[in-house]
């Protein structure tokens, strides 16, 4: 009797644990299942809505149309507050229209995404450097929404937290929150219509006596360069680009593991102007500058200082 109460007792506490571990399965499968959704919703959804960017002092009210159809993907943003700017994206080309009303910087083949549009085409690439977790059901925008929070395994990122439409798992709500719990950044809907397509006119380019200006110049640098991101960081963007207030263009690396994104900018080193040397930050930006072998090399981004300045020490001349 003795012994097969022990294996009675045996066999119950296997089948807890079986449970608990199906549990667990069911859980990770569900959040799969939303980050999976909320990153096709971004992309293949017709929407428009009013969102605000909040970051440190600095906040915006911005408006976005999404149309998907025939022709592919079409995207605009404005900024309804502050300089006028306005973004256009067809399929992967963002026009910029400059707040001069005269010039257009166009980005051709870039990867530069929008709010939604926040999660890699295959979420399941972040959780090797995230745990995703699901959270409570919150009201956006007067619409129901999952919460999902996005907790770094290291040093180099920030945690994320989502608020997923539960109709159509659209991100409707983020915040980028710092190791001690801050919410560095935000954005959210304050009003969003999800399953219209707004009218094919709103996208209209006018480029007509506008002087075009490409972000991205279609030539090599003049120094190739070595460059080790934090781990799971890939390029994801190069280009040689003219920025305000620089006489030559700068060599522009951007780095991303899908959601968090780091820049890198190498330009030769002017000694009539004042430059960065170690770390800085504005707002929630943080920045890291050195010199090597007569360039400025200045790391940028929402990220910890710790990839910040591992990156940029990292940068060697090949």
């Amino acid at each position: 009797m003795q012994a097969a109460t022990v294996w009675r007792q045996g066999w119950l506490l296997a089948g807890v644990a079986g449970l608990l571990v199906l549990s667990g399965a069911a859980r990770a499968d569900a959040v799969h299942d939303w980050l999976n959704r909320a990153a096709a919703a971004a992309k293949q959804l017709n929407y428009s809505g009013i969102y605000v960017y909040h970051q440190s002092e600095h906040v915006e009210v911005l408006r976005v149309l999404h149309r998907i159809d025939a022709a592919g993907e079409q995207e605009k943003v404005e900024v309804l507050d502050g300089a006028p700017r306005q973004f256009l994206r067809i399929n992967n080309d963002v026009y910029c229209h400059l707040q001069d009303g005269k010039s257009v910087r166009l980005e051709r083949n870039t990867a530069r995404r929008f709010f939604p549009a926040l999660l890699p085409v295959e979420p399941a690439s972040l959780l090797d450097y995230y745990d995703a977790k699901l959270g409570a059901t919150e009201r956006v925008a007067g619409r129901p929404c999952q919460v999902v929070t996005l907790e770094p395994r290291d040093g180099y990122r920030y945690g994320f937290t989502l608020w997923l439409d539960k109709q159509t798992g659209l991100p409707l709500k983020s915040h980028i929150v710092n190791g001690h719990g801050s919410v560095v950044s935000m954005f959210v809907f304050s009003e969003i219509q999800i399953g219209k397509a707004p009218d094919i006119q709103l996208f209209r380019n006018d480029l007509k006596g506008k002087r075009i200006q490409n972000a991205s110049l279609d030539i090599p640098a003049d120094v190739d360069w070595s460059v080790t991101p934090p781990p799971g960081f890939a390029q994801v963007q190069k280009a040689v680009r003219p920025l305000p207030g620089k006489t030559m263009p700068v060599t522009h690396l951007v780095f991303s593991d899908g959601l968090s994104v780091l820049s890198l900018f190498v330009e030769p080193a002017d000694p009539k102007v004042q430059r960065l040397r170690g770390l800085s930050a504005e707002g929630a930006i943080g920045a890291y500058g050195r010199e090597v072998d007569g360039y400025t090399v200045t790391t940028m981004g929402e990220v910890p200082n710790l990839a910040l300045i591992e990156t940029g020490n990292s940068v060697q001349r090949k």
